[in-house]
């Protein structure tokens, strides 16, 4: 196995000292142009890397931000993860994106990753419902901020989307399209989006004078399209089945849209649907899905920007009113309409 070339080897290669070769690296302009040449040319030679996790534990601080998400495999948490990277990006930071998978053990052995890493800090989707997970990490002390989940205290940021707003956005819609018996394929109920998403439905309900029996709701274990398969399946084996379906996200709805179409059963005169992200295969499908439209990219600049703001003021790094204070960022949802709910009752 090859050797890892260390700064000793350039600096016996160089015929230089140690710190020489550490100006080099780290304060160019303090050597003169000859003897840097030098330096450089047995760098490239010996194919010599810096090792940046030793730089760190030097300097105490890391240039590294932790990203975790409930699923890699859902666009939305990829368009949270574009933002997110570009702010860290232009802050002259990396991201480390890991997916929990919606576990909450997968979750905690991340977050025991971050901290061995010593990250700089941690933008994180909680899939565990208990919170235990939080309260562990927070024993570090590295700062974390929420994404697409409010903080409930005032212990940390959070950035998120005003899921109530978006599930009446959504059962409104539908309301208005002349929709009276409704159902609602929900996700993993102990997820704060799926619960909020289902107050915003009910709500909805309430204003058009419709009681909560209007609405059927078919959990799922997962949030993806098999899921929305099977609860497809199981909505076709209603025996009063309802005329329109609100999906907690567009992975679901379009699962629900393929059970649908493989039962020769017509989207939307038969039945309309109503996802939540609005993904780029949301307007890709078959039929064209409407959607609640969440701004992921931005939501996940804002969180890195929150991040780094805390993280710099700990650090001394920027001045200004005093300590960092913690903020709730609430965005709002849109609802973009296409094909898949504009048939006529």
């Amino acid at each position: 196995m090859a050797q890892s070339v260390g700064i000793k080897d350039v600096a016996r290669a160089a015929g230089v000292s140690v710190g020489t070769v550490s100006n080099v690296i780290n304060r160019p302009e303090s050597v003169a142009s000859e003897t840097r040449a030098r330096v450089l040319s047995a760098i490239d030679r010996l194919g010599y890397v810096r090792s940046e996790s030793a730089r760190q534990l030097r300097a105490g601080r890391s240039r590294i931000m932790g990203l975790l998400v409930l699923d890699m495999g859902n666009p939305f948490f990829v368009d949270v993860a574009r933002g997110a990277e570009r702010a860290a990006r232009d802050a002259g930071l990396g991201v480390m994106v890991c997916n929990s998978a919606q576990n909450a053990a997968e979750e905690a052995d991340y977050l025991s990753l971050f901290a061995e890493q010593r990250v700089r800090g941690v933008l994180l989707t909680p899939a565990d419902a208990t919170g235990r997970n939080i309260a562990a990490f927070r024993r570090h002390g590295i700062p974390f901020v929420l994404v697409d989940r409010v903080a409930e205290g005032a212990t940390e940021c959070s950035v998120s989307v005003d899921d109530v707003a978006g599930g009446a956005l959504a059962v409104r819609h539908l309301v208005d399209a002349g929709h009276r018996s409704l159902a609602y394929v929900s996700g993993p109920p102990g997820l704060n989006q799926v619960r909020d998403r289902r107050t915003g439905a009910l709500n909805a309900l309430a204003e058009a004078g419709l009681g909560p029996d209007a609405l059927r709701e078919l959990p799922t274990e997962r949030l993806d399209v098999a899921a929305g398969r099977d609860a497809g399946a199981r909505l076709l084996g209603l025996a009063d089945r309802p005329t329109a379906v609100f999906c907690a996200n567009d992975l679901l709805a379009l699962g629900v849209l393929q059970a649908l179409y493989a039962a020769g059963v017509t989207v939307p005169d038969d039945l309309a649907i109503v996802g939540y992200d609005d993904i780029e295969f949301a307007a890709a499908a078959a039929v064209p899905l409407t959607s609640v439209r969440q701004p992921a990219v931005t939501m996940g600049a804002l969180a890195a920007e929150l991040l780094l703001e805390e993280t710099e003021y700990e650090a001394g790094e920027r001045t200004g009113r005093g300590a960092h204070e913690h903020r709730r960022v609430v965005l709002q949802p849109e609802l973009v309409v296409r094909r898949s709910s504009l048939a006529a009752r």
